[in-house]
C-alpha cells in the first residue's frame, strides 16, 4: 500500500501543492469584506504555515484515514443530475450524499450565526468528513442523518495507534478496554464527551448522526476565537483534528476540490475510498461483538433492531489474535502492558490559581488563570495526562471560544492551564472543575464570580431645567432620563434600582406621592428593579404618575459602582408639578 499511497501523492503532487494557496484564497473569499488582494496575502501565509505540537486534545486520536486523493480534473459546477444521467468523467468524486451534504451545510450556517467571526466553510467540513469516513460510506444513514451501522476507528491500544485507554465505559464505541474513534467525523469518546453537538434537534448528542456530527467538528474547528479565513488559523484547526502533515495536505486538496464545484448524490450512491494512512484497508465494522456497556441498549443514537451494535473485538493479547501470539509493535509505539501516564496520577492539585483573580465584571474576561498540577502518591509531577476543565453554574461564562469544557495536556511539570474564562452577561457564582481524562480521580474545584456591571457616575439629562408638569391624580409630561459613566467613559448594560423614597435621610420605599404603574396589573408602583442602561448608557425611566397627595417627593437611582442620582418631585394644585435633580447629602458624584 506504501507504494501505491507514494504513487497516488506523486500523481496529485500539483494538487496538493498548490492546495494551500487555492484553500486560503477561498477561505479569504468567503470572509466579510475579502478583496482580491487578500488572496494573494493568504496563500503567502499558508504556505509556511507551523505545524502545532501535538497536545492530547485531538478530536480523532490521530487514527488512520483515508488517504485517496481528488481526481486532477477539477469538477465543473453543476446542479444535482437527475436519475439516470451519467456523470462526467472524473467528475464522480465531487458527489455528496444528499443528507451528508445538507448536514455540512447547516451546520455552516448555523457556525455562521453563532461563531461569525471563524468563517467556516462547509467545504471544510466536507473534506474532513471525506478523509475521515467516505461521507459516512458513501452516505449509509437513515432519514434522520444516523448512519446505518457503527463507523468504527481501530482499537487505540497503542498497537501501531495511540494508546487511548477506554474513557467512556464503551457507550460509544463498544469497547471497555481502549476507546475508538466513532461515527462519520471520527471523534474519540473522551472527545466527544465535551464537544459533542445535536445538530439535527432530537435531544440528543450521538456521533453516529452526522447533523451532530458535523456540527460537533464546527464547533471543534471553531475553537479558541479561531479565524478561518487566515492560513494560520485553517491549518491549526485541521492539525488539531488530526496531527500530520499528510493529512493536512489531504483535506486541503479535497477542500479545495470542492470548492470549485459539487452536487447531491441520493443516499447512499456516494463514490466510497479505498485507501487507509495505516494499511489501506478501509474502515469496516469489526465481526466479533463485544459486551456493550448497557447489554439492553443499542449503539447510542443508532436504530435498535433488537441486536447489539457490532464494536471492535477485544484481543486476549494486545495487538495478538485470540490465542496467538501478539504482533511486533512498529518502533516508538507504547507497550499496552506498561502503565500509561495516566495511570500514574494519584491526584490533582491547585498550580497557583488565586481564588482572587477569578472575579471579573460581566461581559469582560478574567484576568486568573486556573492551572492544575497533576502528581504521583508520591508528589511527582505527571506529564501528557488529559485534563478536562468544565465549567458548571448558573451563570453563561465559557472558556475564550464559546465552549464550557476544554481539554488540554500537562506540560513537563505536570501542569495543564485552562483557556481564559469569558464572563457572560448573567451575574452569579460557578464553578470549574478540572479531572483526569480516563480516570475516576477526585477532580479539583475553582471557584468563579461574575459581577455587575459598574457605574460610579449617573447625570439627568431630561429636559434640562424645563419642569414636568401635571395634576394631582395625573400624570408627568415627560420621562426621566440619565447617563451613566464609569470612570469617565459610558457604562453600557448597567442594571439600576429607581426608588421613590421618602427622605434624603430616610431612603425606605415612600407609600404616597409618584408612583409607577405596574406594566401587568396597573398598580402603583415606588420601586423598580433590573432597569439597564443602553449602548449609549442611556436609562430612560417608565412614565411617572401622582396620586391626590401634593407636595415634594423624592426619586433616587442607584447603579452598582456607587452611581447615585436623586431627582426633586413636586405635585402642586395648580398644575406646575416639576421633577430636577436633587443635591442631596446621600447623592455621590454627578447626582
Amino acid at each position: 500500500m506504501a507504494a501505491h499511497f507514494g504513487r497516488r501523492l506523486r500523481k496529485g503532487a500539483a494538487t496538493t501543492a498548490v492546495a494551500a494557496a487555492a484553500v486560503a484564497a477561498l477561505s479569504a473569499s468567503q470572509a466579510p469584506g475579502a478583496t482580491g488582494d487578500d488572496h494573494g496575502r493568504q496563500a503567502t501565509a499558508g504556505a509556511s504555515a507551523p505545524v502545532p505540537d501535538f497536545t492530547g486534545d485531538d478530536a480523532t486520536g490521530n487514527s488512520p484515514y483515508y488517504t485517496d486523493l481528488p481526481p486532477l480534473n477539477s469538477p465543473n459546477p453543476s446542479p444535482s443530475p437527475s436519475a439516470g444521467t451519467p456523470v462526467a468523467q472524473g467528475a464522480a468524486e465531487a458527489g455528496i450524499p444528499a443528507t451528508v451534504l445538507d448536514a455540512y451545510k447547516k451546520a455552516e450556517a448555523e457556525l455562521r450565526a453563532s461563531k461569525p467571526g471563524c468563517n467556516l466553510p462547509w467545504q471544510l467540513l466536507a473534506a474532513i468528513g471525506k478523509v475521515e469516513s467516505g461521507q459516512a460510506r458513501g452516505g449509509e444513514v437513515d432519514a434522520s442523518g444516523t448512519t446505518l451501522r457503527p463507523i468504527l476507528g481501530p482499537v487505540l491500544d497503542g498497537n501501531g495507534f495511540a494508546l487511548i485507554k477506554d474513557t467512556d465505559h464503551g457507550a460509544y464505541d463498544g469497547n471497555a478496554q481502549y476507546d475508538q474513534a466513532v461515527g462519520p467525523m471520527q471523534f474519540i469518546p473522551s472527545t466527544w464527551a465535551w464537544a459533542g453537538r445535536d445538530g439535527n434537534g432530537d435531544g440528543k448528542k450521538d456521533p453516529n448522526n452526522i447533523y451532530d456530527a458535523a456540527l460537533a467538528a464546527g464547533h471543534y474547528l471553531c475553537r479558541g476565537d479561531r479565524d478561518l479565513s487566515q492560513a494560520a488559523d485553517l491549518h491549526g484547526a485541521i492539525l488539531g483534528y488530526n496531527n500530520s502533515q499528510d493529512y493536512l495536505n489531504t483535506v486541503l486538496s479535497w477542500m479545495e476540490y470542492y470548492s470549485k464545484g459539487t452536487y447531491s448524490v441520493p443516499d447512499g450512491t456516494g463514490a466510497a475510498p479505498g485507501h487507509r494512512s495505516d494499511d489501506g484497508t478501509p474502515r469496516t465494522t469489526p465481526s466479533t461483538p463485544a459486551e456493550p456497556a448497557n447489554p439492553h441498549q443499542g449503539k447510542p443514537g443508532s436504530k435498535d433492531q433488537g441486536g447489539r451494535p457490532s464494536p471492535s473485538p477485544t484481543p486476549s493479547k494486545p495487538g495478538g489474535q485470540d490465542g496467538g501470539d501478539p504482533a511486533p509493535r512498529p518502533p516508538g509505539t507504547p507497550d499496552p502492558t506498561t502503565p500509561t501516564p495516566t495511570d500514574t496520577v494519584d491526584h490533582l492539585e491547585n498550580a497557583g490559581t488565586a481564588t482572587a483573580e477569578l472575579t471579573a465584571t460581566a461581559g469582560d474576561a478574567f484576568t486568573g488563570t486556573i492551572s492544575t498540577r497533576a502528581e504521583t502518591k508520591a508528589g511527582a509531577a505527571v506529564a501528557k495526562v488529559r485534563i478536562r476543565f468544565t465549567i458548571s453554574g448558573d451563570t453563561d461564562a465559557t472558556f475564550t471560544g464559546g465552549e464550557d469544557v476544554a481539554t488540554v495536556a500537562t506540560d513537563s511539570k505536570g501542569v495543564a492551564k485552562a483557556p481564559a474564562l469569558q464572563a457572560g452577561e448573567k451575574t452569579g457564582d460557578f464553578k470549574v472543575t478540572a479531572t483526569v481524562v480516563g480516570r475516576s480521580l477526585k477532580g479539583v474545584d475553582y471557584q468563579a464570580t461574575v459581577t455587575e456591571r459598574p457605574a460610579d457616575t449617573l447625570t439627568a439629562t431630561t429636559n434640562g431645567d424645563t419642569p414636568l408638569t401635571c395634576t394631582p391624580g395625573g400624570e408627568f409630561a415627560d420621562q426621566v432620563q440619565m447617563k451613566a459613566t464609569y470612570k469617565g467613559a459610558v457604562a453600557d448594560k448597567v442594571v439600576a434600582t429607581a426608588t421613590l423614597i421618602k427622605s434624603a435621610t430616610d431612603a425606605t420605599e415612600n407609600d404616597k406621592g409618584p408612583y409607577f404603574k405596574d406594566a401587568t396589573t396597573g398598580k402603583a408602583v415606588r420601586t423598580l428593579t433590573g432597569l439597564k442602561t443602553d449602548a449609549k448608557g442611556l436609562l430612560t425611566l417608565p412614565k411617572l404618575y401622582a396620586d391626590d397627595t401634593t407636595g415634594t417627593f423624592l426619586l433616587r437611582v442607584t447603579t452598582p459602582g456607587g452611581g447615585t442620582l436623586t431627582v426633586r418631585l413636586t405635585v402642586a394644585a395648580d398644575g406646575t408639578a416639576t421633577a430636577s435633580p436633587s443635591p442631596s447629602p446621600s447623592a455621590s458624584a454627578g447626582s
